[in-house]
Formats: C-alpha cells, sequence, structure tokens
C-alpha cells in the first residue's frame, strides 16, 4: 500500500448552487482510489459523515453497495434524490449511531467535519450548539466506538483530516488519529498530495496542500 499519493484536488461531479459556498468535498478520485484498495465489486461501504454523498455515489459507481448517515436534512436530500439505493442513506445524527441498523460494513471512508482548537461553535451538530474542542474529541472516540459493532475483522476505516493553521495551528489530524487509536487500530497514514490552483491558502485550503487519511482496524 502506497503511503504518499498525489492527486488532483477538483470534484468530478456538480453540486447544486444552494451548496458551492460550502463545498468541501474530498475529490472522487480520492474515493476510488481506497476503494478499488480495500473492497471488492458487491462489498459495503459507509461514510459516517456523508456530507454531499461522495463516498456513497462512488461507491455505488463501483458495483459496491453504499451506506451514509447525514445530520444535514438538505445535504441528505440531495443524496437521497441522486443515489440508486435511496434508502440507505440516513438522515441522522452520527453519535446516535448505536440507534441505526446497518449491516457488517467492508470498508468505511469518511472525513469527519472540522473544528479548531479556539472554535466554540461544535461541527457535530452542523455548527449550531456551543461547543469545545476536547469535547468534540471526545465525541468522536464515543463514535467510533459505536462503529466498531458494525466492522468485518478486516475492515478498515479511513478518516481523511487535515491539521488547520489560523492564529495557531490546531493538530487536529494527529489528535483526531491519537484519540480514535483508543478504540480503533491505527495502522498509519496516507499522506494525499493534492494539486491544483493556489488561492493562498494551499490547494487543500486551511494553508497545507496535503491532507491524511488515517487508517484504523478493528481492535
Amino acid at each position: 500500500m502506497k503511503t504518499f499519493i498525489v492527486l488532483p484536488k477538483k470534484p468530478e461531479e456538480a453540486i447544486p448552487q444552494e451548496f458551492q459556498d460550502d463545498d468541501n468535498r474530498f475529490p472522487e478520485c480520492l474515493v476510488r482510489f481506497l476503494i478499488e484498495e480495500y473492497t471488492n465489486p458487491g462489498d459495503s461501504v459507509l461514510d459516517i459523515f456523508a456530507g454531499f454523498g461522495t463516498t456513497l455515489f462512488v461507491a455505488e459507481s463501483m458495483d459496491r453497495v453504499p451506506y451514509g448517515i447525514e445530520l444535514d436534512l438538505g445535504r441528505s436530500e440531495f443524496i437521497r434524490k441522486n443515489l440508486m439505493a435511496k434508502d440507505n442513506i440516513i438522515h441522522g445524527d452520527t453519535r446516535k449511531l448505536d440507534d441505526y441498523a446497518f449491516p457488517k460494513i467492508d470498508l468505511v471512508v469518511t472525513s469527519p467535519p472540522y473544528m479548531k482548537h479556539a472554535s466554540r461553535q461544535d461541527p457535530l451538530t452542523v455548527y449550531t450548539t456551543e461547543g469545545h474542542y476536547s469535547k468534540y474529541l471526545e465525541e468522536l472516540v464515543g463514535i467510533f466506538h459505536k462503529l466498531d459493532k458494525f466492522l468485518n475483522p478486516d475492515t478498515r476505516v479511513i478518516l481523511e483530516v487535515s491539521n488547520l493553521k489560523g492564529d495557531e495551528i490546531t493538530t487536529l489530524a494527529w489528535d483526531v488519529a491519537r484519540e480514535v487509536s483508543k478504540v480503533l487500530h491505527f495502522e498509519g497514514e496516507i499522506v494525499v498530495g493534492w494539486e491544483g490552483f493556489d488561492h493562498g491558502e494551499g490547494v487543500y485550503g486551511y494553508g497545507y496542500d496535503h491532507s491524511y487519511c488515517l487508517v484504523f482496524r478493528k481492535l
């Protein structure tokens, strides 16, 4: 398995105009790379922070069975409208993961909503309630602890995360790796170098031209 890859930072599919100011998707090519590496046709692929459905759409196009959870109603309705397996996207709160019914999953590809250390809005509620960085990390650990029961023994759980620049650097990728390692086995990271036009904040955004795919499996 390669531990450093370079990919274009450009989504292949358009999303409706109403969402374009908040388009924080990872590109389809990343999901395609991970699905090819870790699954076979017919396998199940889950994204517990489904966003605009990139993981689900790519999985379905590659003859895998897609599943997802998305808290934002507009995004979840967009996914359901465009997914063939419409019943496989849940509009719900990932923190209540054990309330939902999923089959055994063969691959998880997701990107948790990001939070800076100094932020006081909770990304796990779509930034609608007060939050704190330590509580955010604690809740992520709880989510991935609940996820364990849905995983086959060889299932990889892959989290695409970046460190964040600002007035101070938030070592989000490293903090997530450390905390989630409490409930899943950390196999290592794939560094993703992003190619594309640099707007002064890095190709990826957040001041960087790369992010990390953190690879976990069951303990």
